[in-house]
């Protein structure tokens, strides 16, 4: 490739650390697709012949062919896919093929590759968030009325639905879908024909190209163009933000599996067995989950730290950036996948739930707000009372509403027979009315919305 400068070729070492087409092969349709745009614009523009335009689209379609039959060879001296797709050009169509590289060069090519990925990838994550936020409705919608134990720091808090507990992990996948699609907007920006950093001196028309390939635009700024990878950023740090929704799920199905909580059975396709222990039932895909989002952080940090302070424009260092990428992409389909099909698929153990709801005093905030408005009494005075009847009831080992009246009114007298109608689960998730609460009239309009949206999306 630059036989003309260098007499000696390059040391084995050095081919191997210099190329990357063990992994940027992945890019092989974004690279034709690419080419093929670019080689159309050159054929239109007169900058080649419209019969060497023809013969190397032409050629471009049977090395697509070729790469879909056969796979991209790992051949280390081509360096990467940009030089792999012209070396198979010109065994097809012969020295013809020299002439693709026109007006452009490898840094707009790779730029305007990855993007082209990117994009893709996002729209399959996107697809994937989708069905997650599908599978999550449904069962919400099942349980829109099942009582369950909200915790805050782990301890039981107030009861809530389970139905308005899986809701809120769809409004996190929603914000994560969003953020995709921020990235996707400020990246459909084309490169191609930027070409090393300054631009072409050969009178190219860059929206063609950009139209070509579906992009918004050419962009703006030819060093900008070729160095910039915030698009690649945009994307871990919304897929790192999703993993750490991913987890935080899983790790609630890891507690909510075990023995202590038995809240949840995961399925068998779910779970695994263990090679001593014939009893076990172990959520390991949940715990892989978990996992996954270390892992796709960390592809995030490699990426901002590979980035930070490289000069204007491109340098070698930037060739590390599309690994973390990939891997990140590869885990997070996984996880996706994975939770979707053990929400869709798992076993809720309702009655447990509930028997937790009673017996943590979840509904001790509920005796304090009826002595605010039943007895006119100041919140700081009744939260104190409340206190006072929560250490009873666990003393007497017993449940906020099976504590006598007499005994009640032995801690104030303000209290009356009217408490009992706020002191059961029911009556407490009920009262939780307001917008965004766990009432279940609440939960069903929030599913209804939901599915109004989701479809709305899928027309």
């Amino acid at each position: 490739m630059w036989g003309g400068r260098f007499a000696e070729g390059p040391a084995a070492v050095m081919r191997e650390i210099n190329a990357s087409i063990p992994f940027d092969k992945r890019l092989w349709r974004q690279d034709v697709a690419a080419s093929q745009a670019h080689v159309a614009m050159l054929g239109n523009q007169g900058i080649v012949s419209r019969e060497d335009a023809a013969a190397i689209g032409a050629g471009l379609d049977a090395v697509a062919a070729d790469y879909a039959a056969n796979g991209v060879a790992d051949d280390l001296t081509l360096e990467d896919i940009h030089m792999q797709t012209e070396a198979r050009l010109a065994d097809r169509i012969g020295p013809v093929a020299g002439r693709l590289h026109t007006a452009r060069s490898r840094n707009d090519q790779v730029a305007t590759d990855f993007r082209l990925w990117v994009r893709d990838a996002i729209d399959q994550v996107d697809a994937a968030l989708g069905a997650f936020q599908d599978a999550l409705i449904d069962r919400a919608d099942a349980h829109a009325d099942s009582v369950m134990p909200g915790f805050t720091h782990l301890q039981s808090a107030q009861p809530v639905t389970l139905g308005h507990h899986l809701m809120a992990y769809h409004e996190m996948i929603a914000r994560d879908r969003s953020r995709f699609a921020d990235a996707r907007a400020r990246m459909n920006q084309c490169p191609l024909g930027s070409a090393a950093l300054a631009g072409t001196g050969f009178p190219i028309d860059r929206d063609m190209t950009a139209a070509a390939l579906g992009f918004d635009g050419p962009t703006r700024n030819s060093l900008d163009a070729v160095s910039d990878r915030d698009f690649a950023l945009d994307y871990l740090m919304a897929a790192t933000q999703v993993s750490l929704h991913l987890s935080r799920l899983a790790e609630e199905f890891i507690l909510w599996a075990s023995q202590p909580f038995g809240f949840v059975s995961l399925s068998d396709q779910w779970s695994t067995g263990s090679s001593i222990m014939p009893q076990k039932r172990n959520p390991d895909a949940a715990e892989l989950v978990r996992g996954h989002s270390g892992r796709i952080a960390g592809c995030m940090t490699a990426l901002v730290m590979t980035m930070k302070g490289l000069p204007l424009a491109y340098s070698k260092d930037m060739q590390d950036d599309k690994p973390p990428v990939f891997e990140a992409h590869d885990l997070l389909g996984l996880s996706i996948a994975a939770m979707t099909g053990m929400v869709a698929s798992a076993t809720f153990r309702t009655e447990r739930m509930r028997a937790a709801a009673e017996l943590g005093f979840a509904t001790a905030t509920d005796l304090a707000d009826w002595l605010v408005r039943e007895a006119n009494i100041p919140f700081r005075e009744a939260h104190h009372i409340t206190g006072r009847a929560v250490k009873l009831a666990e003393e007497r080992g017993v449940a906020l509403d099976r504590l006598p009246l007499p005994d009640l009114q032995a801690i104030d007298s303000r209290i009356d027979d009217r408490v009992y109608g706020v002191l059961g689960v029911d009556a407490s998730v009920a009262a939780r009315a307001s917008f965004g609460g766990t009432a279940p009239d609440r939960v069903r309009a929030a599913i209804a919305a939901a599915r109004a949206a989701r479809q709305e999306e899928e027309r």
